[in-house]
């Protein structure tokens, strides 16, 4: 009940908190109703790709999904192979590519981005690769662990290749910050 002051009564208040859903639990980079979200840019080199990957599992871990994990195995790998397409079909000397990793924890779910500088070369279905080819098999290994994949332009210039990947609630094992 609000008072003539404009307060709630502790009887309500404690009502309310019971009706409220349980914060999740606070990790490093997540917000209080669990979102987190990775942004930054690496050099269009091999080196600029492991460094991706091991960036972006090294969040996650933050975020409370330990290297071993389902979730962040999967999210590494997408990342990797997205991140080495960016590197050797969307180069273009003098420029970066960028990835960003959002945690919708509500909806369970990443989603992984790659943008790159050179929209001429689109990714096309995946497919595998003959067993005597040594390349060719990314994004068929993405469309596996993705629930969605897809690509679109980026303005100015380049693509983004995008991909969902199904993930729970961090566990509980996570490194606590903050």
């Amino acid at each position: 009940m609000v008072g003539m002051t404009g307060k709630k009564t502790p009887a309500e208040t404690g009502a309310a908190r019971q009706e409220e859903a349980p914060p999740l639990p606070r990790r490093f980079g997540l917000t209080a109703n669990g979102y987190g979200s990775l942004s930054r840019q690496f050099p269009s080199t091999p080196r600029g790709a492991r460094l991706a990957r091991r960036t972006v599992v090294r969040q996650l871990g933050y975020w409370g999904f330990g290297p071993m994990t389902d979730a962040s195995c999967s999210v590494a790998l997408v990342v990797a192979e997205l991140a080495a397409n960016a590197v050797c079909h969307g180069r273009l000397r003098g420029r970066n590519f960028h990835v960003r990793v959002d945690y919708e924890g509500p909806a369970s779910r990443f989603r992984i981005e790659v943008s790159d500088a050179v929209l001429g070369r689109t990714p096309e279905q995946a497919t595998l690769a003959p067993e005597d080819e040594e390349s060719g098999r990314g994004l068929f290994l993405v469309e596996c662990l993705a629930t969605k994949w897809g690509w679109e332009p980026r303005n100015p210039i380049g693509k983004i290749v995008w991909a969902e990947v199904a993930a729970g609630l961090p566990d509980g094992g996570g490194e606590e910050h903050g």
